[in-house]
């Protein structure tokens, strides 16, 4: 019971927090006169730079880029860049950075296209090359497939060869026996041929 009106007691508490920054924007008066008094001339900013002229431990004899000369107090005068300074720096390098990458983008976007082209061309000749080497191989195949049956018929004719020796063989061998008979029928006959 205690744990929740302790819980109840704090929960206007957790409401009410709220989140705060300290602001960095300073305004600094540039005087005419060494003790900073009267009106100022100007008001400068946070990151406004300037070159000290002279200084002692409470004013500074400043002169600004556009060559006004004043006083400002010294306590207010550091080295190094204000934090304003730097973020709006990385900002403005931040945004050159984003501007030349898109340039860069624009200007690579053609080789990136022919790039592509060059790749899928590249897939595609892969892919006739592979079908070359299948073609290829099977022609190996049937060339030592051939060539087995030509060890086999080495040693033989050709059955165009054969054939015609064959008709030669025929013809001369049906001449020649005819000759024969003729010859044989003239001998028995006393030279007269009897048909």
């Amino acid at each position: 019971m205690r744990l929740i009106i302790g819980f109840l007691a704090l929960l206007p508490l957790i409401a009410v927090a709220e989140t705060a920054y300290v602001t960095d924007n300073l305004r600094l008066g540039l005087y005419e006169a060494a003790d900073t008094s009267g009106r100022p001339l100007r008001m400068l900013e946070s990151g406004q730079a300037m070159e000290i002229l002279t200084r002692d431990r409470n004013y500074a004899n400043v002169r600004l880029p556009n060559e006004t000369e004043g006083w400002v107090k010294a306590a207010y005068l550091v080295s190094d860049k204000p934090a304003k300074l730097i973020v709006a720096e990385t900002i403005a390098q931040r945004d050159a950075l984003a501007t030349e990458l898109e340039e860069l983008k624009r200007a690579f976007a053609g080789p990136a296209a022919t790039i592509e082209a060059l790749k899928n061309d590249a897939a595609q000749l892969k892919e006739r090359l592979n079908d070359a080497d299948a073609l290829n191989a099977e022609l190996e195949e049937n060339i030592s497939g051939f060539q087995g049956i030509q060890d086999r018929y080495k040693g033989s004719l050709p059955v165009s060869w054969v054939a015609g020796a064959t008709g030669v063989c025929l013809i001369a061998g049906f001449a020649l026996g005819l000759w024969w008979v003729d010859r044989r029928s003239r001998l028995r006959h006393g030279g007269i041929r009897i048909y």
